[in-house]
């Protein structure tokens, strides 16, 4: 991934690696961006450590610099993941991260998010060789992260001007997300929007390449992992139940399908690893 992408001058790359302070911060996207881009997030780590990629029902278009690509810099969307994915993060890794609204990916990759579900695609793929090498120029010239997320602030915010207004379709797996963010009962939602169980399962899983259920499931796990994260120590029954599981035995399973670990151990495994997503 990368191979084909401009090389980032050494003296620029220096810039790039070293200037900035090194953390974790967010950056609030610009009005010009805002209605695509929920969040904007640059990490600056300066040693070797684990990372934990969470599960989240959003499509993210990162950039990278350093030592973890193969020319220095590349940018690729990251599609939805249903498990918790495990990496390791390289000394000198700087990333930019913009994580794109659920109606939107369209518009800014020029793919639905039903084709990038679950893998990682290089940007020019998605936008062609010549429109991604141009944006990794920009990228290559800037003088620090801040200055390269504004780089790719306003490649985003060019992808907008043309884009087309969002399907009645897109727009009813949308509604339909918000609803499941907060219920597990798909039949409920669908009789609450006027459409059968099975046309809002078609329609979900065309706009953002999972199914309601699923969208459901992994939006209950990040309840009760962001609620456990707050309390200290978790009382996991009553979480299970907050956090709309059957029981604690429930949120267990659960746990494990995307997690691959048990909850008490994945809250151990986040106090020490980068969290991601």
């Amino acid at each position: 991934m990368g191979e084909n992408l401009a090389p980032i001058p050494p003296a620029r790359h220096n810039q790039l690696m070293y200037a900035s302070a090194l953390s974790r911060r967010r950056i609030t996207p610009s009005a010009s961006v805002a209605p695509a881009v929920a969040g904007l997030f640059v990490d600056e780590r300066d040693c070797d450590m684990p990372g934990v990629s969470l599960p989240r029902p959003r499509i993210h278009l990162v950039v990278r610099f350093g030592p973890s690509t193969r020319s220095g810099l590349d940018v690729h969307a990251m599609g939805m993941r249903q498990t918790v994915h495990r990496k390791f993060i390289h000394s000198g890794q700087r990333t930019i991260a913009a994580r794109l609204h659920l109606n939107t990916p369209e518009a800014v990759l020029g793919a639905p998010a039903a084709a990038i579900a679950g893998r990682i695609v290089p940007l020019e793929d998605l936008w062609g060789e010549a429109s991604a090498s141009r944006l990794c120029q920009r990228l290559a010239d800037a003088h620090d992260t801040a200055d390269a997320a504004a780089v790719l602030q306003r490649a985003i915010a060019e992808r907008l001007v043309s884009a087309g207004t969002p399907s009645m379709r897109a727009e009813l797996a949308l509604r339909a997300a918000a609803s499941l963010s907060r219920s597990n009962h798909v039949n409920a939602v669908a009789a609450a929007l006027g459409v059968s169980e099975r046309h809002l399962r078609r329609t979900f899983h065309d706009a953002f390449g999972i199914s309601p259920k699923t969208f459901a499931k992994l939006a209950r796990f990040r309840r009760a992992l962001r609620a456990a994260r707050a309390e200290s120590p978790a009382n996991w029954a009553g979480l299970a139940l907050d956090s709309g599981y059957y029981d604690q035995a429930h949120l267990i399973t659960e746990f494990r399908a995307i997690a691959n670990t048990t909850p008490s151990a994945l809250l151990d495994e986040l106090r020490t690893a980068l969290s991601i997503g």
